[in-house]
């Protein structure tokens, strides 16, 4: 299926590359469930310093969004001690989806460093159209609040990573990628999904994962990295768990890597 399409380094030989409307955007999950919930040590890497900066999670919910049955995804990031005297996060992206994985509104309330934003982006279907209504607040002040219009499927950063865990990777070979439509602030981007191939790792509650490796090329200026604006290292089962989430800052990479889960679909 194709989508055109920034949660980043978010590609230019298509893998699997077809037309797709809003009519045509139902993904069928196969991957999550309502319960799941996983829990994060963050790391912040600069150089050959890697520096243990504080915790995160990320956890979906059943609930109920415009009068249907929906799913809300939560991700928290909140750096603590030595690392918030280099570079503070503490953001709250909340993302919900119907149940075919359609994007229904995103909202991130992030302070990084010295710097407070407020963004929304609220997406409803008519058709083939997509409205997007955007927003955001930077340090106090509107920087813009619009409404985009796309006939593409497009994603926000918390449903891009729930479409990709339900990828088919199983055919797939390293350089291959999968092109996928991506808003970024005001703007809609062209976003890959770039598969790195498999390997295994250890992540921090002990045990070793056979994991997919992915990241994701964000075509956006608003990525200093955008061919590797994000990285991540899916288990290479039913459930592709984000084992590890690698994510580029202007002054390094925030490590996300998984120290125990709960309720995983399969």
């Amino acid at each position: 299926m194709k989508t055109r399409l920034t949660l980043i380094a978010f590609f230019i030989s298509l893998f699997a590359f077809s037309e797709a409307t809003a009519q045509q955007c139902n993904v069928v999950n196969t991957a999550f469930q309502a319960g799941e919930n996983i829990q994060y040590n963050l790391y912040f890497n600069k150089g050959i310093v890697r520096i243990r900066s504080g915790r995160g999670s990320l956890v979906i919910e059943n609930t109920n969004f415009r009068g249907a049955p929906a799913y809300k995804t939560t991700m928290l990031l909140n750096t603590s001690g030595f690392a918030n005297a280099v570079y503070t996060v503490n953001d709250t992206l909340i993302s919900y989806v119907d149940k075919n994985l359609r994007p229904l509104l995103f909202t991130k309330n992030a302070f990084e460093g010295k710097d407070y934003s407020i963004e929304r982006q609220s997406f409803t279907y008519d058709g083939d159209q997509i409205n997007i209504e955007t927003s955001r607040i930077f340090n106090g002040i509107q920087r813009f609040d619009e409404t985009v219009t796309t006939d593409k499927c497009t994603y926000d950063y918390l449903s891009v990573l729930l479409y990709v865990r339900n990828l088919d990777f199983d055919n797939m070979k390293p350089g291959d990628r999968q092109h996928i439509q991506f808003i970024s602030g005001r703007n809609p981007v062209n976003m890959y999904v770039n598969f790195l191939g498999t390997s295994t790792l250890r992540a921090d509650d002990g045990n070793r994962y056979n994991v997919i490796n992915i990241s994701l090329t964000i075509l956006d200026d608003a990525f200093q990295n955008q061919r590797d604006a994000i990285r991540a290292s899916l288990s290479n089962d039913a459930n592709r768990i984000p084992v590890v989430i690698d994510t580029v800052l202007r002054i390094g990479t925030v490590r996300a890597m998984m120290r125990g889960f709960s309720g995983q679909r399969n």
